[in-house]
């Protein structure tokens, strides 16, 4: 983030690609808030309908109007496609596995845990 606001960006998109109970995904929006973008526009995808609904009742109770955070159900194969045309700024994710091209079609910056001895920046390349 700090790369969008050095180029004097006011708005970030950021996509959650794993994103449990939303809790990270909040959290990465408020720090954005903190660091002065004045739109921040979360999408978070999970496959739990359990955890999406955790998801969207912490989304309910996060009230600012800059932040607009939607968490949705759905195969994180098709809803990454679905980024492709207008790629978000950040895609996290914390288990992908299998997901290495779609992540890197769905955002211009992929964050996500080091997995199978690679760091998320190699994603990308």
């Amino acid at each position: 983030m700090c790369s969008l606001r050095e180029r004097r960006r006011r708005a970030v998109r950021i996509v959650d690609a794993d994103c449990g109970a939303g809790g990270f995904l909040i959290a990465v929006a408020e720090r954005a808030r903190a660091m002065g973008f004045t739109a921040i526009e979360g999408r978070g995808i999970g496959g739990s309908p359990a955890l999406i609904g955790r998801a969207r009742a912490a989304a309910l109770r996060h009230r600012d109007a800059g932040m607009g955070l939607v968490f949705e159900r759905a195969d994180p194969v098709d809803a990454l496609a679905s980024e492709r045309e207008f790629p978000a700024d950040i895609v996290m994710c914390h288990r992908h596995g299998g997901l290495a091209p779609a992540l890197a079609a769905a955002g211009t910056s992929v964050i996500g845990d080091p997995v199978e001895g690679r760091c998320a920046r190699e994603i990308t390349a």
